[in-house]
């Protein structure tokens, strides 16, 4: 419990850069006798607190200094939980003369709906009902437990266009994502970022707001109704956080107390060159309590299953997308940025200490090592890492003409050579179906049939593949057009039977997914994936076996990236008996050719692919085929 008037004593954490749950001190907290207002101004002559509730006075509400840790703090008895509020903030500390700022609360819980810019005295009465799901997550997260990731924009996923097309609001959300989701059988959906965030453009990625749901939508207990109905239904949410830069809008975090309190004033550490946004300061102790507070906040308070952690890649290099001249070498004269990885790595040890059940997720495409190893092995300590590479390698290739695939198998091979460095997640997300890339029908080659046709093939090989599977909305349709913040889906395409069908695939691949063993408990495992053929390059097959912990319970996967058909296709085989065919992208239920091998294929004692049995099939155009063995 927080208490009316903070002391030195209370802060000595935030000062030391280890409290991570700071948003119990900070901010506006409704107590007895009114509202205590805490906020970080070190450089500050004067603060006081102006809102709704005293006229926006200037002098009503003066706050005072906690001792030397430079938090200004008091009591404001005419405020009460929906007023709004700023700090005025009156500093000379800049060095161009005295200055007055009001800021919006860095800790505040709600703020108004943008382009307003005041924060709200928010209180939360919500009373949870997902203890079911809390009690059994620790399973539903863990490295071998089935996890298919539905990445969704809460602004755009639908409108409502008698409305103004209009978002939907977190309540009315609730029950169509729910339902949407449990259809097709993802395990888990994660919300690109939903913090407060003034442009709506950004997606969310230029946030003001750390603790604090986006406004268009609803309120903070509006959100934890949507977190817990997709929990009572057996769906994970995942949230986008950005700790990698800030924008730099007045209101915000710049120049917070007339300084630079939580960027480097050197532009050549803290502004971000492509983002046009302000990078934190990870060497201040208070900027690193801030960010592990937020990361606390989402997990404490909105119960949520895991952290996506944007811009990793960004964090770690003090050279990114700057040009030379434009960065600043560490003490090495490497690039590294030590102080964002010992962010990082303290990041992660905290969570997992007090979340033990949730997994932190890191967007990070180079090889920087062991992301997603322990720290106690040197590794950065998240839980799991975008496989970046495979997306790019395997959109690349699926985007040239299969005639010329025969040259380009490594495309597909080379990920077994890495794949198990890192606990991968395998995403095809928002940024590849933006600005011009097209989407993932578009990207494909061929005439449309075969657009729809590899559709099928690449979610069939991804779902294949060891890792966890992250789609982007719409890709599950297969929308046709990109990706447009500013309006819903193509919502009315799923009742064109070729939209249809391919989401009727990605239903059946989770099932197939969440229900095989072998398809997801060796997903971290490197005894998850065994090679049958991988370097049949002339007809641009693979074939592959997938293991489950127990190593006779085993998936057969046979892809074929050419629009021919592989007919007395053989394939070797592990064990002699019949091999059922538990899916087959080219079935006609899923908008294919339908030709297949009638459910079953029945195994010779010829030996193949280096093993004593083998099977003959028909490897459909453009087709994934699943098989199991008889027991």
């Amino acid at each position: 419990m927080r208490v009316d008037a903070l002391s030195p004593e209370d802060l000595r954490g935030f000062g030391e850069g280890v409290d991570a749950r700071v948003y119990e001190k900070l901010g506006a907290h409704v107590v007895p006798g009114g509202v205590a207002f805490g906020v970080w101004a070190p450089n500050a002559s004067r603060v006081t607190v102006v809102g709704s509730f005293n006229g926006w006075n200037r002098d009503a509400a003066p706050l005072a200094r906690v001792g030397e840790s430079g938090v200004w703090n008091g009591v404001v008895a005419e405020a009460k939980p929906g007023d709004l509020y700023k700090y005025r903030i009156e500093s000379s500390a800049g060095g161009a003369g005295d200055v007055v700022l009001e800021k919006a609360d860095p800790y505040g819980f709600l703020h108004e709906t943008p382009p307003c810019t005041a924060s709200i005295v928010s209180v939360s009465t919500y009373t949870w009902n997902d203890a079911d799901w809390m009690a059994s997550r620790a399973k539903r997260d863990a490295l071998d437990a089935p996890m298919s990731i539905y990445e969704m924009h809460v602004g755009s996923w639908r409108r409502v266009p008698e409305d103004g097309n209009r978002s939907l609001h977190y309540r009315e959300l609730a029950p169509l994502l729910a339902d949407y989701v449990e259809k097709l059988g993802f395990t888990h959906v994660e919300l690109m970022p939903i913090m407060e965030h003034p442009f709506f453009g950004s997606w969310g990625y230029q946030v003001t707001g750390y603790f604090a749901p986006s406004h268009r939508y609803g309120t903070p207990d509006d959100l934890r109704f949507l977190i817990d109905t997709l929990h009572q239904r057996g769906i994970g949410v995942i949230l986008d956080w950005v700790p990698a830069h800030f924008p730099t809008d007045g209101h915000g975090l710049g120049v917070f107390d007339g300084t630079h309190l939580y960027e480097h004033a050197d532009a050549r550490q803290g502004f971000h060159q492509e983002w046009k946004s302000f990078t934190f300061n990870y060497t201040r102790n208070e900027v690193r309590s801030f960010l592990l507070s937020s990361a606390l906040y989402w997990l404490d308070e909105f119960h949520a299953d895991g952290l996506r952690v944007d811009g990793v890649t960004s964090m770690l290099y003090l050279d990114y997308a700057r040009e030379p001249g434009q960065w600043i070498p560490n003490s090495e004269g490497g690039h590294e940025d030590r102080a964002a990885e010992h962010f990082l790595k303290t990041l992660n040890e905290r969570v997992y200490q007090d979340h033990p059940d949730v997994q932190v997720i890191a967007e990070e495409s180079t090889s920087w090592p062991r992301v997603s190893k322990p720290t106690t092995m040197g590794g950065l300590g998240f839980g799991l890492k975008w496989d970046m590479g495979w997306m790019n390698d395997t959109l690349r290739y699926m985007a040239s003409d299969p005639v010329f695939r025969r040259h380009h198998q490594n495309a597909l091979t080379f990920r077994s050579m890495y794949a198990y460095t890192e606990n991968f997640v395998l995403p095809l997300s928002h940024d590849e179906v933006v600005h011009g890339k097209g989407s993932l029908l578009e990207k494909m080659a061929g005439d449309d049939w075969q657009k729809f046709a590899s559709v099928r093939l690449l979610l069939s090989y991804m779902w294949s593949l060891p890792g966890k599977k992250l789609l982007f909305m719409g890709g599950e349709f297969a929308q046709r057009s990109e990706w447009n913040h500013d309006s819903s889906l193509d919502w009315h395409l799923m009742d064109a039977p070729a939209h249809g069908q391919v989401a009727q695939l990605v239903g059946s691949l989770n099932h197939l997914y969440r229900t095989e063993p072998a398809l997801h408990e060796g997903d971290a495992d490197t005894h998850g994936f065994e090679w049958l053929d991988g370097s049949n390059a002339t007809e641009s097959t693979l074939v592959f076996l997938r293991r489950a912990h127990e190593a006779e319970d085993a998936v057969l996967v046979a892809l074929n990236f050419t629009p021919v058909p592989r007919h007395q296709y053989r394939v070797g085989v592990p064990e002699a008996g019949v091999w059922h065919e538990v899916l087959n992208s080219d079935a006609v239920v899923f908008g294919g050719s339908g030709q297949g091998n009638l459910g079953a294929a029945v195994s010779s004692p010829i030996p193949w692919n280096g093993r004593p049995h083998s099977i003959l099939i028909t490897l459909p155009p453009l087709g994934a085929l699943f098989f199991k063995q008889e027991r």
